[in-house]
């Protein structure tokens, strides 16, 4: 087990070296002086040659890389050419946000998205399978955006049920000692907070959650049905095991590998890809900042943003293999 992992993290640390150069080369081939945004267009020019030269901007390329490296290794990513604050102080104010809309979404996607393939598997080409499937179809071809201002419009601004944006009322002040406001005030009891900052992540946890959910239902339509083909499946009916039994605890565990390859590809991507989601929903994570600081051409945001996503996703990788090897063990001694 300690090879094979260590074997994995070998393979992690040139991809994400490789990674910190392509953002490298992209941000530098990006038009515009970062000395002369800072100081803004009346700046004079011996002021923004000076920042330039502070800023290590005459250096050639290859040293500013390694200083670039070097900043990154140490958890510097800069200063945000807007706020003025460390990028990596504002990145992790945010990043809990992003998190907890993602955490949230999946487990949504993956709950239902695996009893669905399961149920569809059982009873195929049965009306409740072209349903399943149909619904699954019509979920994955729904874009994020428009199914987000659906949502918003029918149970916000209709029906009243649910807010439409942020992550608490206005009037509510959390002062948590992290920024996961609904696993924080559940553990610490804050029933209020709970309930609220619950309220204020189911909209846009359902428009997150439906791509991946209709993907995992149909992988896991498709791997339950191959596996109930079985001889071993049909051995175990035959000597008046439960359906359930059969179902739950023989088939879907040998099911579920490929579903959990589909579910951490999704993490990474709900991870990078809440952007829509958050600036629909006002929902104030990395995803709504990153496109806030396109917009105003905050570069080091940028950069120090997409960073860390990519980071995040090479992570949830890592543990996708480190999950296979606890379902399957015979891929270990591959």
């Amino acid at each position: 087990m300690v090879r094979y992992l260590a074997k994995r993290i070998g393979l992690a640390i040139p991809t994400a070296l490789g990674v910190l150069v392509v953002i490298f080369v992209l941000m530098r081939a990006i038009p515009g002086d970062p000395a002369r945004l800072m100081l803004g267009e009346r700046a004079s020019p011996e002021a923004v040659a000076a920042l330039r030269e502070q800023m290590g901007l005459n250096d050639p390329l290859y040293v500013q890389f390694f200083t670039f490296l070097g900043d990154v290794l140490r958890g510097d990513l800069g200063v945000s050419l807007q706020s003025r604050q460390p990028v990596t102080a504002e990145l992790m104010a945010r990043y809990p946000a992003t998190v907890e809309l993602a955490i949230f979404a999946m487990l949504l996607a993956s709950v239902l998205g695996i009893l669905a393939g399961v149920v569809s598997a059982v009873w195929r080409n049965s009306l409740l399978d072209y349903g399943v499937m149909a619904a699954a179809l019509v979920g994955v071809s729904m874009p994020i955006f428009w199914l987000g201002l659906v949502l918003m419009m029918l149970f916000s601004v209709r029906l009243h049920w649910l807010p439409a944006g942020g992550r608490l009322d206005a009037r509510m002040i959390w002062d948590g000692a992290t920024q996961f406001v609904v696993l924080e005030s559940l553990v610490r009891g804050h029933w209020t907070v709970f309930v609220t900052g619950l309220r204020h992540l189911i909209l846009p946890g359902i428009a997150l959650a439906t791509i991946p959910l209709s993907i995992i239902a149909r992988i896991t339509r498709s791997s339950m049905l191959e596996v109930l083909n079985l001889d071993y499946i049909r051995t175990a009916r035959a000597k008046g095991l439960p359906n359930w039994r059969v179902n739950f605890r023989h088939a879907l565990k040998n099911a579920l590998l490929p579903v959990v390859t589909i579910i951490g590809l999704q993490v990474g991507l709900l991870l990078g890809g809440a952007v829509l989601t958050e600036t629909i929903f006002s929902w104030p994570g990395i995803g709504r900042y990153i496109v806030m600081a396109i917009s105003a051409r905050d570069y080091p945001v940028v950069q120090g943003g997409i960073l860390l996503i990519t980071l995040a996703m090479i992570l949830v990788n890592l543990l996708v293999d480190v999950i296979y090897t606890l379902i399957d063990p015979r891929i270990r001694y591959q």
